[in-house]
């Protein structure tokens, strides 16, 4: 899965299908509850990928772009250790390991959410950390 990751991380085009892909599938999805939270992170680590491939933002560690990369293209892989289609219990795989990349790259995100409030002019606290 790592060198698929840095396949992918390596090549704009492959990462915008990527993050397409998880904007697509996260906005055809009904998230309640603690789903929501991963619904934000899931954006964040979408934005924060898109971002460092189009070189708007860089600065990140090469290995915390590849770890993101691995989770979101296991986000939407439709080969899951727990079929996604399994009410209740599908995305539990999904959620385990967006929260475990999140964990080891929340320094990272949280510099590249604060950096993106000043570029949109958002307040921070509108749009991260999660």
């Amino acid at each position: 899965m790592t060198e698929d990751a840095r396949s992918v991380a390596g090549n704009p085009s492959k990462v915008a299908k990527l993050v397409e892909t998880v904007f697509s599938m996260v906005s055809s999805t009904k998230y309640g509850g603690q789903l929501l939270e991963m619904k934000h992170k899931l954006l964040a680590l979408a934005r924060m990928l898109k971002r460092y491939s189009r070189k708007e933002y860089l600065d990140v560690p090469w290995q915390t772009i590849v770890m993101i990369t691995a989770a979101l293209i296991y986000f939407v892989s439709p080969i899951d250790a727990i079929a996604d289609f399994l009410p209740m219990i599908g995305f539990t795989d999904d959620a385990a390991v967006i929260l475990a990349i999140w964990a080891a790259v929340s320094g990272d995100v949280d510099r590249f959410l604060a950096w993106e409030s000043v570029r949109e002019n958002t307040p921070f606290e509108e749009i991260g950390p999660c």
